[in-house]
């Protein structure tokens, strides 16, 4: 999904490209479908590969563990980008709440002749897994959260992200926006009201939850904010 991105981020930067536990080249294993799990992964990932402080981008599900990332483990990241992520469940409109709670191991057959199953069997490590993973997502997807505390608790520069007409209103957003000090005022000149933490928002006109990655629009206002000095430099 990252494919349309990845030429514009990798011209001037490294570009780490990770599959989440049973997504991609990346087989499942015996525990559920968690952010904050995948994220101790992630903290892995960066002490195995002697990374020093990279910037994270995460979309939808990544979104999450790009955020628990930077909650639980501050002193390994430097930036974040959060795309498509909710700060809570009853944010996203109910009918796609609907949707999710049908997502489990008899979708199967519906999604043969999609691209995401597909693909999946040409490059999952147990291609027949696929049920299985559906079942955690499904899981996953039907379990309440509220993570406002934590999103307030950042303590690393952080752009919350999403598509104009996402499974979320714009509104929801903004507020999530307000968590981290934003759009309580206006900016300065000098852009000395803006955010104390270095945080951001942005909105990506034109496109949808599922289409939004491949907007040039996000990849322009994302690679902004990761090459904008810090507040600390």
């Amino acid at each position: 999904m990252f494919g349309p991105l990845l030429p514009t981020f990798a011209a001037n930067h490294e570009a780490i490209v990770v599959d989440l536990q049973g997504h991609g080249r990346t087989a499942d294993i015996d525990r559920p479908i968690d952010i904050k799990l995948m994220a101790d992964d992630i903290a892995g990932l960066i002490h195995h590969l002697g990374l020093d402080r990279p910037d994270l981008f995460g979309y939808s599900l990544g979104g999450g563990v790009a955020l628990f990332t930077a909650r639980k483990y501050p002193e390994l990241v430097g930036k974040i980008v959060v795309l498509s992520a909710y700060a809570t469940r009853d944010a996203v409109y109910p009918d796609i709440l609907a949707q999710q709670g049908q997502v489990s191991a008899t979708s199967v057959e519906l999604l043969k002749d999609t691209l995401m199953y597909q693909q999946y069997q040409k490059v999952a490590p147990r291609p027949e897994d696929f049920g299985r993973l559906l079942d955690k997502i499904g899981a996953s997807m039907a379990d309440d959260f509220d993570y406002r505390e934590d999103i307030r608790a950042l303590q690393v520069p952080t752009m919350f992200a999403a598509a104009d007409a996402d499974m979320a209103p714009p509104r929801h957003f903004a507020e999530i926006f307000e968590l981290l000090d934003g759009g309580l005022r206006d900016g300065g000149w000098m852009g000395e009201g803006r955010p104390k933490g270095g945080h951001a928002l942005a909105i990506i006109s034109g496109a949808t939850h599922y289409n939004v990655i491949t907007s040039p629009v996000l990849a322009a206002a994302a690679l902004a904010f990761l090459d904008a000095p810090s507040a600390d430099n």
